[in-house]
């Protein structure tokens, strides 16, 4: 039958005729127009033929690419009405037309002709922008062929650079309509199982042809196979569940593990943060998390290869920073400071592998600064918490490897320091917990002196609220102190408190550091910008005081010591120089004659004791004087100091006393000979002795016998006692229930009498009590009828 239809046009059905006649002889005029239309409405009107007419278009181009040399034409013509059809006809038939069409696609797919290939990609695109009504869940190994076909199209090694580049685009194009028409529907097709060939295929493309800028427009996708392979990498990013990134990411791990692209790693850290900014926001820990653990599996790998991968866990925290909360945060940090740790534990005795481990340790220190930047500023404090418990402490030290601690001990305090420069102090309360800050100001008496400066760099940081510490980078006398431009505001309650609480172990820790004999010039420097710091912005009255004490101790102390030449010079020029910052911050006219006489007489007799002497790098040891003299109109006097500050209406009664200091951070001549403060024995002493007080009450024995029926005494009339409470609460709420109003103001306004009645006798008996306290006798009958405030019974309804 159909070899007579084909020798009778006539005896054909409708369908084949209508697709016959859009062909025309000759190929290069293109489809018949009007036949087209009829055949598109035909297709419209009778959906149940679409699936015929779709088979009879697969045999005419099975046909037709068999006899490819003479029919190409007519290939491009059957696809052109198919597209049409395609987009024309909207059915729930619409599948078994797919099926003829998808065929169709594979056929062309398969053979060897450029154009064809280019062809077939360019349908497939058009079927991929098509929303189906009903899908269909057969079309699995279509759409495996489409993609291992698609993603060899990307590594074409075609001869000619034309068309190889044409058909990269194309496999390029033939991926990203993969992963949109599949990408939404795991039951048509896995597409993330297949990530492992499209990836590979996506950055391949992007490698070889590198594109510097966004591609400004579509057309430029189309041309640069890099924009294009980009284009497809965000596309399935973002399109990625928090299950699928790892599908993602495993593959681009492992491409620029074989490809060796982690040093250099500009190539890693364009395609991460390709990555990091397509993943939606909430994933985007996960992604810093796999590279972590990526890191993990390079541990015994080149130095430059970790650095490279930091590097870029560097660049990529940056952008996930924002979204990551919780124990995420920490997770990161400790596998950064585990690589850190191991990293100085390495032994090596070849000088480039040194300077490999030191630019990675240095890349861990400047990740994690700028993980911490993106951070809200409680977790800052967390964080650099945290990484102080990591530090190993002075004892350890020196019990363990010297070298090795102490290079642990720097450089985690310089990841704590490159986390504070990222911080902003608001409350000192708040950037000085206890856990952090007593720890790091026993890191200030290590006996590295690189380690003590790092701490006086994270005590600037945090101390300086107004950036004022770049004005005390060198010590140095100041004629008029406007000229620093100093931004100076009055503490607030929270920060006196807080300088009342702790500003000892600041002294301390201060007075001792200052007078060790490995401090260098930096040192000195570092400790005056600190104590400068501290009376800028935490000087009230009372931490002014405590700073000149400080500074007539530490006088003393250098006086009396044995340091060397160089050291004391270097000290009594920081005292001179901190002297006349303060006394220009008080704007007492009295000290500034006091501080500028002393340094007239140093300048005349004793030149090494001023900063311009002391501080000058190009001094040496003959430089300075044989033997060491301290002559009173060169030193500060505490009386005349004491006189002057007075005068001004300070409180000076402590400047008299030596500041006593210790590693504790307590001084001394605070602390009894049972090791407590003398506040805290007062508080006790109050505490104990406050019922003597109380007018009218007897201090009663704290010693009792506890026996059993004692115990069980006071476990009965506990019980009583509740009972008793809980039955004139429901009295009084029964009375507010229940009784008329004007009887319930009546007897509230009797008790308030009685109450105002008791009050009026217990400030009578205070009265009495002064009396007393002042040496004026009173009658025995009036002590007694003092009535003590422990005595007070208040109203019913005023208890509930």
């Amino acid at each position: 039958m159909s070899g007579v239809c084909g020798c009778c046009s006539a005896l054909k059905p409708r369908y084949k005729r209508l697709i016959d006649n859009i062909f025309p002889d000759d190929p290069q005029e293109g489809l018949v127009k009007n036949n087209m239309e009829k055949l598109t409405f035909y297709g419209i009107t009778n959906t149940e033929k679409l699936d015929r007419i779709g088979q009879y278009l697969a045999q005419r181009l099975c046909r037709d690419v068999a006899r490819l040399r003479h029919r190409k034409g007519y290939v491009f013509m059957s696809m052109e009405a198919l597209d049409r059809l395609l987009v024309t006809c909207h059915a729930h038939s619409l599948n078994l037309f797919v099926e003829s069409f998808l065929k169709m696609v594979q056929k062309l797919l398969e053979t060897d002709d450029p154009d064809l290939k280019v062809l077939a990609v360019e349908s497939f695109v058009k079927f991929a922008n098509i929303e189906e009504i009903t899908p269909n869940y057969h079309r699995r190994s279509m759409y495996d062929f489409f993609v291992s076909k698609f993603s060899s199209m990307c590594h074409s090694t075609d001869s000619n650079p034309d068309t190889r580049l044409r058909i990269r685009i194309a496999g390029l194009q033939g991926i990203q309509g993969v992963v949109r028409k599949t990408v939404s529907d795991d039951l048509q097709v896995n597409i993330w199982e297949h990530m492992n060939k499209i990836v590979p295929s996506l950055l391949y493309n992007m490698q070889q042809y590198s594109v510097e800028a966004e591609p400004e427009t579509p057309k430029e996708e189309e041309t640069n196979p890099a924009a294009a392979a980009e284009n497809v990498l965000r596309d399935v990013t973002n399109k990625a569940s928090f299950g699928n990134i790892q599908n993602i990411l495993k593959p681009l791990l492992e491409h620029l593990d074989n490809h060796h692209l982690w040093v250099p790693n500009e190539f890693a850290v364009k395609s991460l943060r390709i990555i990091m900014f397509s993943v939606q926001a909430q994933y985007g820990h996960e992604v810093v998390k796999m590279l972590m653990t990526h890191l993990d599996v390079h541990n015994q790998s080149d130095p430059k290869v970790k650095a490279g991968i930091v590097d870029v866990v560097s660049n990529t925290v940056v952008i996930a920073a924002g979204g990551s909360i919780g124990p995420s945060v920490l997770d990161v940090f400790n596998s950064l400071l585990r690589h850190l740790r191991k990293s100085i534990e390495v032994q090596t005795t070849n000088s480039e592998d040194v300077d490999d481990e030191m630019k990675f340790q240095d890349t861990i220190i400047n990740t994690i600064g700028e993980f911490a930047n993106n951070l809200p500023d409680y977790q800052k404090i967390d964080i650099m918490m945290f990484i102080m418990s990591k530090v190993p402490t002075l004892d350890v030290v020196q019990t363990g490897v010297y070298t090795k601690h102490v290079q642990l001990q720097t450089n985690l305090l310089r990841t704590i320091l490159k986390v504070a420069t990222k911080y902003k102090t608001t409350y000192m309360n708040q950037a000085f917990q206890s856990p952090f800050l007593e720890p790091l100001l026993q890191m200030s008496l290590s006996d590295d002196q690189g380690t003590r400066l790092i701490v006086q760099h994270i005590l600037h940081t945090l101390l300086d609220r107004h950036n004022n510490s770049q004005m005390f980078t060198f010590v140095r006398t100041v004629k008029d102190i406007s000229e620093l431009k100093l931004s100076i505001e009055k503490p607030s309650k929270q920060d006196t408190y807080f300088m009342r609480k702790t500003g000892n172990q600041f002294y301390s820790h201060i007075c001792e550091n200052i007078q060790m004999e490995s401090n260098k010039v930096a040192n000195f420097e570092s400790l005056y910008c600190t104590m400068c710091l501290l009376c800028i912005e935490l000087g009230e009255e009372d931490v002014q005081v405590e700073l000149f004490r400080l500074v007539l101790t530490i006088q003393h102390s250098v006086n009396m010591g044995s340091l060397p030449m160089t050291h004391k010079c270097a000290i009594h020029a920081v005292i001179i120089t901190f002297m006349d910052l303060v006394s220009q911050l008080i704007a007492s006219p009295a000290l500034g004659d006091y501080v500028q006489q002393i340094i007239e007489a140093r300048q005349k007799d004793a030149p090494h004791f001023l900063p311009e002497f002391a501080f000058n790098r190009n001094n040496k040891t003959e430089s300075y004087p044989e033997t060491f003299v301290a002559n009173d109109e060169w030193m500060f006097s505490s009386d005349t100091i004491s006189d002057i500050l007075s005068a001004s209406g300070y409180n000076t009664l402590r400047l008299a006393d030596d500041f006593h200091y210790n590693p504790t951070g307590r001084s001394l001549d605070q602390m009894d000979a049972s090791g407590r403060t003398i506040a805290d024995s007062t508080s006790l002493t109050l505490s104990l002795e406050s019922l003597d007080s109380s007018p009218g009450q007897k201090r009663k024995s704290l010693v009792e016998e506890i026996t059993f029926e004692s115990l069980k005494k006071v476990l009965a009339d506990e019980s009583e006692h509740k009972k008793a409470q809980e039955k004139k609460q429901k009295e009084i709420l029964e009375t507010f229930q229940t009784a008329p109003f004007e009887e319930i103001v009546a007897k509230s306004e009797a008790q308030a009498n009685d109450l105002q009645e008791r009050f009026n006798k217990i400030l009578d008996g205070l009265a009495m009590d002064k009396v007393l306290t002042t040496g004026q006798g009173v009658t025995e009958g009036t002590e007694d009828q003092t009535i003590g405030g422990l005595d007070i019974t208040y109203p019913d309804l005023f208890v509930y």
